[in-house]
């Protein structure tokens, strides 16, 4: 009989689809557990082979969850709003959402025919409008919240105007907006409502402000810090450049300490949480006033050193910095305008990173020391920026590397505050515990003592005080796109008002074009119908705004994060029961939040900092009951593809052979994989005929050596523009789903990237061949009710052992291997027992499901085998009961004697001198000495 995956595959598919085997219940008796992955973006290229292995890595647990007897939760979606999609409808003038469909149906596809237990009667799109519906009403709740410091939490922001109301804001402890004028309750009372909405503003967990942003006019977007490379755009490498815009902002700064202590309760790897950790920025130290001198501004700074305030000499403030124009002297204003000019077009991120380029200017004013009252210099310089801290620092070049470097390179003072180090580029370590000198009062104390002077010193001047400060900025959340979600948000007298949920959705409106406005607009302002009526509650014509009744709608979206920080509550409830509720209590009680969590690494900052952010304020607002959305994360690796080059010679149409290039001056280039043998031979006129290069390589000369064409090869990500993806749909036509999803696994660890060769699968291939000639021969199956055999039962349960392990530690590359070991035993000890092979075929049903379930059906079974207890080990069959032992003469060892293990001493020596073979060895003479070990070896001397 033999192994026809392909049809066995497509038969076990169906079967799951019709018999919703893996549909997930909201009310079982069983344990809950919830597996998840980050969800796809359905782009237009579908998937390549490194796309699932986190997805087979999910998959397998869930499988292996349910065998244990859980109530597995494992959903899937599509996280369908999004850039790419955007750019591609501006390219064709198709609508997103008829591309985003098309990509949908093809992921779909492709995911279903590599086997994954997915309930899909739970899918989300973030592109629904009942799916975006709820990420407008979770916009509404932080609209109305506010951070109270006291109860360490967010509250309904009508808790903030009863404590306006009554007592003003002087004693109000929240997190907000900075520089807020005081009020008395009576002033508050006075105030128009536009003054209030104005103040509430400054209060609101999601907020209007101008803040710098990344600007691309390329794509007429915001982007955020991870969506920029190397100074430009991720999405097309388009110039990005630091811009002013008022835009919608998150609190998230206001969740900093309690984003840094979940992180003690989640089981996820160091690394990830020192990601975040680092990225929260936690700092303890000091805030410092400096007054500018002939101005009446002043200059906020926060050091973590107050102990060095005697060792400034200058003070450096990001090119953004607000003050910049304004104590900028006449003689420096034209040099400072080209720096700023200069500057704006690098990231933060990339000024972040660079710590060898010095550059900055002086801006002609000096602030005044607040002990010594000395003028001390005003520079600007990128290494400063202005979303990090203050956007200013007190500049101490004896106990900082940067401030020391750009010291020396502009000519700065470098006054030296610590007693018996010689400040040199060679010598920058810390100096935590050398004592402070040339520093008046702090003389003589080391960094505890001096930093606690300091600041008191400071607030004894009204110029400092003691403060805790985080790196970590509040999140902008407006985008100039037209694919994301719309904000459930209009304007009376240019004041924010969001609409009542009952009325939401706010759908996305057509527009013509998906581009800004010639104004500079974002798309939506090209929409004919987006004014929102008060009356009627519905969206209306822009021509029948009358800023009375009728007010113009938000013509920003909601930036890709939006739906993806609460996505994995949508899961909880299922499809039927969705109406009227982002998700219910019951279900949100029943599955809580996340067991297993699998995604890549790129999301520790972005996503996961977001979602934990969202989840905190949903459980503060008394919507949910957890603190965190993941209790386990893993980070799976990456599939590395192999990429193929040939070589054009320089200034020519011609192309050497890899072994022809020594000593040329050739240019290598990338060439698709699907032209290229096992043997690295390039299949010339298949490129040549490739429509895709038009006339690149039609009249190229291929260079040969030994009468072929021999391309290069390096490993690389796995790219399309690198001409190195594999296709998983080839792969399962080829070899089947269960060869992909275990030789997946086999390529290495989870969490390490390894290198794809498609050469390497027959191996994993070969060895499903040879489990279905476990089970079956040319007349059909051949398992029977055999008795196991003592060897039957060791090697199965000491695969089980093995199995079980593997899969709660996720080492699943380790489990294909014992697979292996173990058909290999079964087909030597030519195993037909039923109890052996059944209880097999759950072993590897989560790494293999379909040729499990192929063989499960045929030993008798009815139910599929995802639902099969797992087998139980047994240590008893591994305990050995007898021992082999090395019968040696003179330290020779002659033949070998099994022995049962509970022999005594004195047993063992009547049994071995009694026996045939060492009668024959003695050939009557009488042994000296006769050595016995129980357990090891039997020696006969003499």
């Amino acid at each position: 009989m033999m192994y026809n995956f392909n049809a066995i595959e497509k038969k076990w598919q169906d079967y799951w689809r019709d018999h919703k085997t893996f549909k997930a219940s909201n009310d079982s008796d069983k344990p809950k557990y919830y597996v998840l992955d980050m969800f796809p973006y359905p782009s237009g290229a579908g998937l390549h082979v490194g796309h699932p292995l986190g997805y087979i890595a999910s998959d397998i647990y869930a499988r292996y969850k349910r065998h244990k007897g859980f109530n597995v939760l494992h959903p899937q979606g599509y996280d369908s709003f999004g850039l790419p999609a955007e750019q591609y409808a501006i390219q064709t003038g198709q609508h997103p959402a008829v591309t985003t469909d098309a990509n949908i149906k093809t992921y779909r596809r492709q995911l279903d025919q590599i086997g994954f237990s997915f309930d899909w009667s739970r899918e989300v799109r973030t592109s629904n409008p009942e799916y975006y519906k709820w990420t407008q009403w979770i916009f509404i709740q932080l609209f109305e919240s506010w951070y109270n410091n006291d109860s360490n939490k967010a509250e309904d922001i009508k808790t903030l105007v009863s404590k306006f109301e009554v007592e003003g804001n002087i004693s109000v402890n929240a997190a907000c907006d900075e520089n807020i004028e005081s009020f008395t309750a009576e002033a508050w009372k006075a105030f128009s409502d536009v003054k209030k909405q104005e103040i509430l503003l400054k209060y609101r967990l999601t907020y209007l402000a101008e803040t710098e942003v990344n600007w691309c006019p390329a794509l007429g977007t915001v982007l955020a810090n991870d969506e920029i490379v190397n100074g430009v755009s991720e999405r097309g490498g388009h110039t990005v450049v630091r811009k002013k815009m008022t835009q919608w902002s998150m609190r998230i700064s206001a969740y900093a300490e309690r984003l840094l202590q979940g992180l003690e309760t989640v089981d996820w790897t160091d690394a990830l949480k020192d990601i975040q950790k680092n990225w929260i920025g936690k700092s303890v130290g000091a805030s410092v006033t400096f007054n500018v001198n002939s101005h009446d501004d002043i200059i906020e700074v926060f050091t973590t050193r107050p102990d060095t305030i005697f060792g400034v000499s200058f003070m450096t403030l990001a090119p953004e910095h607000e003050l910049v124009s304004k104590i900028t002297t006449p003689e420096q204003k034209e040099a400072v305008e080209a720096y700023i000019e200069k500057t704006a077009k690098r990231s933060e991120r990339d000024r972040m990173a660079d710590v060898k380029t010095i550059s900055g200017i002086f801006t002609g004013a000096y602030a005044e020391h607040p002990f010594s009252k000395e003028p001390i210099p005003i520079w600007i310089g990128d290494y400063v920026l202005a979303s990090y801290g203050t956007g200013a620092v007190m500049a101490v070049p004896c106990g900082d590397q940067r401030d020391y470097d750009f010291a020396k390179h502009f000519d700065i003072a470098i006054p030296n505050i610590f007693e018996g180090v010689d400040i040199s580029e060679e010598a920058f370590a810390s100096k935590a515990n050398v004592k402070i000198a040339n520093s008046d009062f702090l003389n003589g104390m080391n960094y505890k003592k001096a930093s606690k002077r300091a600041i008191y010193e400071l607030e004894q001047l009204k110029q400092g005080e003691g403060k805790t400060n985080y790196r970590l900025r509040d999140a902008v959340f407006s985008r100039q796109r037209y694919w994301g979600e719309p904000f459930p948000v209009y304007y009376v007298n240019d004041m924010p008002q969001t609409i009542d949920v009952e009325h939401l959705p706010i759908k996305l409106p057509e527009v013509e074009k998906y581009l800004p406005t010639e104004e500079g607009e974002p798309p939506l302002g090209r929409a004919d119908v987006w004014a929102w009526c008060t009356e009627t509650n519905a969206v209306v014509s822009n021509d029948k705004i009358n800023n009375t009744t009728i007010h113009p709608l938000e013509l920003n979206t909601m930036p890709g994060w939006a739906g993806s920080s609460w996505y994995f509550f949508r899961y909880m409830e299922e499809a039927t029961n969705r109406d009227g509720v982002f998700a219910s209590k019951d279900a949100l009680n029943y599955w809580e939040n996340v067991d297993l969590y699998i995604g890549g690494s790129e999301h520790a900052t972005g996503h996961l900092l977001y979602s934990r952010f969202w989840v905190k304020l949903l459980k503060d607002r008394g919507f949910v009951n957890v603190e965190e959305p993941f209790k386990k994360l893993i980070n799976q690796g990456m599939i590395l593809g192999t990429s193929a080059f040939i070589y054009r010679e320089e200034d020519t149409n011609t192309y050497l052979s890899k072994g022809l290039t020594e000593n040329k001056n050739v240019l290598p280039i990338h060439v698709k994989v699907q032209y290229i043998n096992a043997s690295d031979e390039l299949d010339i006129e298949g490129l040549k005929n490739d429509s895709e290069f038009g006339e690149d390589y039609a009249n190229a000369e291929f260079i040969l050596e030994d009468g072929v064409y021999k391309v290069g090869r390096d490993v690389e990500k796995m790219s399309k523009s690198k001409y190195n993806v594999v296709n998983p749909d080839d792969i399962v036509a080829d070899y089947g789903a269960d060869s992909l999803r275990l030789y997946e696994m086999f390529l290495g660890p989870l969490e390490q990237y390894k290198p794809w060769n498609t050469a390497g699968i027959t191996g994993v291939h070969n060895f499903l061949k040879k489990l279905w000639k476990l089970y079956t021969d040319d007349n059909g199956l051949k398992v029977n009710d055999a008795e196991p055999t003592k060897d039957n039962l060791k090697t199965l349960h000491k695969t089980i052992k093995k199995v079980e392990e593997d899969i709660e530690n996720f080492s699943f590359n380790t489990s294909v291997s014992t697979f292996m070991i173990a058909v290999n035993e079964l087909t030597a000890q030519k195993c037909t027992s039923k109890d052996i092979l059944e209880s097999l075929l759950i072993l590897i049903s989560p790494y293999a499901p379909h040729i499990a379930e192929e063989l499960w059906s045929q030993l008798g079974n009815d139910d599929s085998v995802s639902m099969a207890a797992f087998p139980i080990f047994e240590a008893s069959y591994l305990v050995e009961s007898s021992k082999n032992y090395p019968i040696s003469f003179n330290g020779k060892m002659r033949f070998t004697l099994e022995l049962p293990l509970d022999l005594s001493k004195d047993a063992i020596e009547k049994t071995v001198m009694a026996h045939e073979k060492t009668i024959a060895q003695l050939d009557g003479r009488t042994p000296k000495k006769i050595i016995v070990v129980p357990g090891k070896i039997v020696n006969i001397v003499g």
